[in-house]
């Protein structure tokens, strides 16, 4: 269960961008199995498809993902946990296992410009390239991006 202390402070509104971090159980590299990856890209595309979010840029490293979102119809934490429930039901079925994916709780960080949008986009893709597994942002296969930077 996450803790109290990490809702303190946090609000969502409908309209508004928020940068998502959420992690493996465990820090394990889920994400090292390519299935798993094209399981959560897809259930990222689906909370577009749905309504939920207009996501703007993901990164899909091997324990944790990035992602850079607008809300379009629910609430910052009904859309993380819809996102989690749908993406840990999908990746055990696939891996004919049981078990929590992702660590309680989530980091988010509200977008109040379009200088701390750019920002957190740049952040979210050059991940890869600190740490060391791609070399220019942009070749990394997991990372996805709206826009060209």
């Amino acid at each position: 269960m996450s803790s109290p202390k990490l809702h303190y402070g946090r609000w969502s509104h409908i309209g508004n961008v928020y940068a998502l971090t959420m992690v493996c159980q465990h820090r394990q590299p889920s994400f090292d199995d390519e299935r798993c990856v094209q399981i959560v890209s897809r259930t990222l595309r689906a909370m577009d498809e749905e309504g939920f979010t207009a996501s703007l840029a993901w990164v899909i490293m091997p324990d944790h993902v990035h992602w850079l979102a607008q809300l379009r119809t629910h609430a910052l934490g009904y859309c993380v946990q819809r996102f989690k429930a749908r993406s840990s039901y999908l990746m055990n079925r696939c891996r004919k296992c049981s078990g929590a994916v992702w660590q309680p709780g989530y980091y988010d960080h509200a977008i109040r410009s379009d200088e701390s949008l750019r920002e957190q986009a740049m952040y979210i893709l050059a991940n890869p390239v600190r740490a060391k597994l791609a070399e220019r942002i942009g070749d990394y296969p997991h990372a996805w991006c709206r826009w060209e930077l």
